[in-house]
């Protein structure tokens, strides 16, 4: 797959404009048909993990165009697979579609529809459609054939519908061990869709559920409680990805065979639950999936770097899970501003991740205030003013945005500075602090450096300079020229915090691509996080935890939502103010 960076759009432009894309045509197309009263979506994550960024789009998907078309959106936990799932998993994902900014109409569960998902598997046995076979799972897997050969009839296929029923009751009774027995659709071995090839549709697993408790030995497949889940909520429009483009003559056969709408008896339970939704038959479409360079989106994957340490846990800022993208500092309005902009298509690609990075930074920039930040430190001691001088100046808490009002910096005769804004022997271009030369601290004046002074192995501990007073905004020199300007922190007023940068999680835009002989695991960003002392401007510490700023001339900041407090500062870096990736490969 290609990597694609598209080309970017304000974002007032994106948020005015009308989406088109082939899934709200149809559903343009649907309504003007009146094929539907009304479009109901749902979003149907699975809760053995937490959610990701690619989960983003369909979140985003999903939810967008019920609200777009007046309809509703469910959010629906698939809990169909006992002994992986969390109610830990569960509450996260309800926070990150929150988060999102997205609200459901139900939330529902899989398994509130488990007596109906029993009784229509019934009804297939009754309609010889459906048997419970005894082969092993590896025999079954064999007996299915290839992609170019076709599969054989499972021995027990022909049983009666009399013995399947009876075979399926005992399951659900609990007699039969796990593994040995699974009921399968009976469409066609020969089929070359494999999907077709009589799926299984419940196996035995005694494990117990985070809802139903031990209540169900037999739990159904995927395949089979998705589709019906779906014609139960009256869904009309069923968003999947491109993966189960194959499913869809599956996810077709069972609604049409089942027939939900026309055999109330099957549902007609759920009623006394309170449960008002007419049964339809959902179409399912499906999209590419959001797929991001130097990304991993498994959630399998994602789970081992959990579990073997590579990172913090499942909210690490490095990780791209919602909960990690979150504490991180990336927004929801950056995310879903990302999602309109690499739109709705059924051709997989690859987003490069400077398109996320770049949809953060402009949100960022808008709605982020400004404070000033010192992150390598080296003390600059200005010699010409008086040792107990303090005052207050008075800076913009956003320069493109007078709403967001002023506030006050402390100044006194020391002060902090970026250990890179000076250089001793200055690289051709290098227009901040050297020997002998001005450059302007940021709303004090024009200083010079005069003198360096170094520890006894001959390494730079401390700067002295000078200030020309007369150079301050508002006074008569404040117009002569220099071509610096550096920002800067009292230090005998900075807060000293814990500064983490994060940067992406690998070092390679593809690393599930193992060409080059290394596993994913090797291509893991050793400088995916670093940790430094900085100091802060007074009005940077005291805030609550999540409160973003732009860090002047260093990036975007947010305090960490689990570790910050005013009393000891904690900062994560977002995103730096411009791509340095594009830098480094030479673009």
């Amino acid at each position: 797959m290609s990597i694609e960076n598209p080309a970017l759009a304000p974002a007032s432009a994106a948020a005015a404009t009308v989406h088109q894309d082939f899934i709200r045509q149809i559903v343009r197309d649907d309504l003007a048909a009146n094929k539907h009263q009304a479009i109901h979506t749902r979003f149907p994550p699975e809760p053995n993990g937490y959610l990701h960024i690619g989960h983003a789009k369909a979140i985003c998907l999903s939810f967008g165009i019920a609200n777009e078309f007046n309809g509703w959106c469910n959010l629906r936990l698939d809990d169909t697979n006992p002994g992986r799932e969390d109610p830990e998993f569960v509450e996260g994902i309800k926070d990150d579609v929150h988060w999102l900014g997205f609200q459901w109409h139900d939330l529902r569960h899989a398994s509130d529809y488990f007596e109906v998902f029993y009784r229509s598997a019934i009804k297939l046995i009754e309609d010889g459609v459906a048997y419970v076979d005894d082969l092993p799972v590896e025999e079954m897997r064999a007996y299915r054939g290839t992609l170019t050969a076709p599969g054989r009839n499972s021995p027990y296929r022909d049983r009666s519908v009399e013995e399947n029923l009876d075979l399926f009751r005992r399951m659900r009774a609990g007699e039969f061990a796990d593994g040995s027995k699974t009921l399968r659709a009976k469409i066609d071995m020969a089929s070359g869709n494999m999907n077709m090839r009589d799926p299984a549709i419940y196996r035995i697993r005694k494990v117990t559920h985070q809802n139903t408790g031990d209540a169900w030995p037999i739990y159904p497949m995927y395949d089979y409680a998705h589709c019906l889940s779906d014609a139960l909520e009256g869904i009309t429009h069923s968003l999947c990805t491109l993966e189960f483009e194959d499913h869809r003559p599956l996810y077709d056969w069972f609604v049409d065979r089942v027939d939900l709408p026309n055999h109330p008896e099957l549902w007609q339970a759920l009623r006394e639950s309170g449960f008002r939704t007419e049964p339809a038959k959902p179409r399912q479409i499906e999209f590419s999936r959001l797929n991001l360079s130097y990304c991993i989106t498994s959630k399998r994957k994602l789970a081992q770097l959990v579990s073997e340490g590579h990172v913090d846990g499942w909210d690490d800022p490095r990780m791209n899970t919602l909960r990690g993208l979150r504490r991180r500092g990336f927004t929801p309005a950056g995310l879903r501003l990302l999602i309109d902009r690499v739109g709705v298509s059924k051709q997989n690609s690859v987003i490069d991740y400077a398109i996320l990075e770049g949809c953060i930074r402009e949100d960022l920039d808008a709605t982020s205030a400004r404070r000033m930040a010192v992150l390598d430190p080296i003390k600059l001691v200005l010699t010409n003013v008086p040792e107990d001088h303090e005052e207050t100046l008075h800076f913009p808490n956003h320069p493109k945005d007078e709403s967001f009002g002023m506030r006050d910096v402390p100044f006194a005769r020391e002060v902090w500075i970026e250990r890179d804004d000076f250089a001793e022997v200055p690289p051709k271009g290098f227009h901040r602090l050297k020997p002998d030369g001005e450059v302007r601290l940021r709303g004090v004046g024009i200083i010079k450096c005069e003198q360096l002074v170094k520890d006894a192995g001959g390494n730079l501990i401390e700067l002295h300079g000078t200030l020309d007073p007369t150079t301050r905004h508002g006074l008569p020199g404040a117009d002569r020229k220099v071509k610096g300007t550096i920002h800067w922190v009292s230090a005998k007023h900075a807060v000293a915090a814990e500064v983490r940068l994060y940067d992406r999680q690998f070092n390679v835009p593809e690393p599930d691509d193992e060409e080059d002989g290394k596993s994913w695991l090797e291509h893991i960003n050793p400088e995916a996080k670093r940790v430094v002392q900085a100091w802060l401007e007074p009005a940077a510490a005291k805030v609550a935890p999540e409160q973003r700023f732009q860090f002047e001339r260093l990036g975007y900041f947010v305090a960490d939502r689990v570790d910050h407090r005013i009393e000891s500062p904690v900062f994560n870096r977002t995103v730096t103010l411009r791509d340095i990736w594009a830098k480094q490969a030479g673009q």
